[in-house]
């Protein structure tokens, strides 16, 4: 259920996914849904957040064992290309699907988006640190690195097309094969 719920946060957004939506995609019975989350939907979303950024930190976890900051930033903006590709435009990220939605009944939801921004942001800045960049100029980098990714994959959806993340690619890989120190 914690699966089908981040699919569709980022298919549907949160306000969109119900207890019954996630239901019918899981093909899970009703009454697990109040068995495994007691506090019910809002625990459910969280749940979802906290999978769909673990996977995303997974990713770029992965991506940065290779040392080099460009094949790894190359690699993440890859992810998502191929993610909007594969969805035929469909499929965003859940998190910004649930940072975005007010969840007056649920702010704990809008924390744990932050949260979970705020780790991805750490493991790009320490790949950048890695790399030879300053401490302070690393964080400014990852954040700009997040915002960018998710702020094209939304331009993406809506335009159908990969031309707005293409774009940010590019952008990001000059200004970062600027910004790092040469390696001998």
């Amino acid at each position: 259920m914690v699966l089908s719920a981040a699919a569709l946060l980022g298919e549907f957004g949160a306000g969109a996914t119900s207890i019954d939506r996630v239901l019918a995609h899981s093909n899970a019975p009703r009454g697990s849904v109040y068995y495994h989350f007691p506090d019910g939907r809002a625990q459910l979303i969280d749940e979802a957040v906290a999978l769909a950024g673990d996977f995303i930190a997974g990713l770029i976890d992965a991506a940065t064992q290779a040392d080099d900051a460009l094949t790894a930033i190359d690699t993440f903006f890859g992810f998502w290309r191929q993610r909007l590709v594969d969805s035929d435009f469909r499929s965003g990220c859940p998190i910004v699907a649930v940072a975005v939605e007010a969840n007056d009944d649920a702010p704990q939801l809008a924390r744990s988006a932050a949260a979970v921004f705020a780790r991805w942001q750490e493991a790009l800045a320490g790949l950048f640190l890695k790399n030879g960049l300053p401490e302070e100029r690393s964080k400014r980098l990852a954040a700009f690195v997040i915002a960018a990714v998710e702020g094209a994959v939304i331009m993406c959806r809506a335009e159908e097309s990969t031309v707005p993340l293409e774009a940010a690619a590019a952008e990001i890989h000059e200004l970062l094969a600027a910004a790092l120190p040469r390696r001998p």
